[in-house]
C-alpha cells in the first residue's frame, strides 16, 4: 500500500454544507474504486467566516486513507481559499485533484485520470463537468442547450492549454516547484482566477491532457433553474471572459469584435432555426446574447463580481 501514489482532493466550500456532505460521500466511493491504484485523502478549505463546514468535515475525519483535513480561510475570496487548498494538498502528495463543493464525481473519476496520465506522461488532466438540475425544473432548461456550450468536450487524451478547477488533477511536484503560480486574489471575487492559473501554468511547461471519462456532475440548486439566473450567469461568464483574455494581452478592440460576433450569432440563431422549421429557443437566444453583452461591457470598463 505504501508504494501507491498519493492523491489529495482539494475542495473549497462556502455556504454549502449539504452539497459538501454529498460530495464527500461520493468521494468515499471514488476512494474505494481507486484503492488498488492510489491512496486518497481530502483537504477542505472553509471560506465561511463562521466555520460552518467544520462539523461536516469532522464526520469524514477517519474515512479516507490519507485523512480528511479541515482548513479555514473565511475571506470570501475564492483565490485565497484555493491557494490554501493547493498548498496544503501538495505538501505530501503526488497528485492534487480539484473539484467544486457542489459537484459529485463518478466512482471511477480518479481512475480515469490515472489512465490518461499514465498513458501520456502528462502533468495535469481535466475532464467534463456535466450540469444537472432538479427533476421539477422547467422543461426549456433541459430542452435548450444551456449546459452544452459550457462543458469541455474533447477526445480522450487530447492536449489542452487550460483546465478547470471544478474537475482537474495536477502533479503536486509542479505546485511545489512553482510557488509563484497560484490563484490571484485580485480575481477572487470577479472570477476567471482558475483560467488564469491554468493558462499560466501551461505557459510555464505544464502538460495538460483531457480525460473524457473523468466526469463529474454539477448539482444545480433550484434557485439556479430559472431564466433570470441563466441570463445573469451568462452575462458574468462573458464579463469574466474579458477579464481573463485581457490579462493575457488581448486588445480591447479584438475583444469588442469577439463580443460583437458572439452577439450577432446569438441573434441570428433563432432565425436560422425557424427557417429550418425548428423551435427558435428564444430563452437560449437571450441568455447567449447576455454573454456577448457581458464581454462587451468588460471592454467598456464594467466588471461584475461572481
Amino acid at each position: 500500500m505504501s508504494g501507491l501514489p498519493k492523491i489529495i482532493v482539494a475542495i473549497c466550500t462556502y455556504k454549502r454544507n449539504e452539497p459538501l456532505r454529498t460530495l464527500l460521500s461520493a468521494l468515499l466511493k471514488v476512494a474505494d474504486a481507486t484503492r488498488e491504484r492510489a491512496m486518497v485523502g481530502v483537504v477542505v478549505v472553509d471560506d465561511n467566516p463562521d466555520q460552518r463546514a467544520r462539523a461536516v468535515v469532522d464526520e469524514f475525519q477517519a474515512s479516507f486513507a490519507l485523512g480528511c483535513r479541515y482548513r479555514t480561510s473565511g475571506k470570501g475570496n475564492i483565490s485565497v481559499a484555493r491557494n490554501i487548498a493547493v498548498n496544503t494538498a501538495s505538501e505530501d502528495s503526488d497528485w492534487v485533484a480539484m473539484i467544486d463543493d457542489d459537484c459529485e464525481p463518478e466512482p471511477t473519476w480518479l481512475c480515469a485520470y490515472l489512465d490518461v496520465i499514465e498513458a501520456t506522461g502528462a502533468d495535469c488532466a481535466t475532464g467534463p463537468m456535466n450540469l444537472r438540475v432538479p427533476p421539477n425544473s422547467p422543461a426549456w432548461l433541459k430542452e435548450q442547450p444551456f449546459f452544452d456550450d459550457v462543458r469541455l468536450d474533447f477526445s480522450d487524451a487530447a492536449p489542452m492549454n487550460l483546465a478547470a478547477t471544478n474537475n482537474s488533477m495536477i502533479r503536486a511536484s509542479f505546485l511545489r516547484n512553482h510557488p509563484e503560480i497560484r490563484f490571484k486574489p485580485e480575481f477572487g471575487k470577479l472570477g476567471g482566477e482558475d483560467m488564469i492559473f491554468y493558462r499560466t501554468a501551461h505557459r510555464s511547461g505544464l502538460k495538460i491532457r483531457f480525460a473524457r471519462h473523468a466526469g463529474v456532475w454539477g448539482n444545480e440548486p433550484p434557485d439556479r433553474a430559472t431564466f433570470r439566473h441563466q441570463v445573469m450567469y451568462r452575462f458574468w461568464l462573458g464579463n469574466s471572459m474579458f477579464v481573463t483574455n485581457r490579462y493575457f494581452g488581448d486588445t480591447r478592440v479584438r475583444l469588442f469584435m469577439r463580443g460583437s460576433k458572439m452577439l450577432l450569432l446569438a441573434l441570428v440563431r433563432p432565425i436560422s432555426r425557424m427557417l429550418q422549421r425548428e423551435r427558435p429557443q428564444w430563452r437560449y437566444c437571450v441568455a447567449s446574447s447576455a454573454g456577448a453583452v457581458g464581454l462587451i461591457s468588460g471592454v467598456l470598463g464594467f466588471k461584475k463580481e461572481h
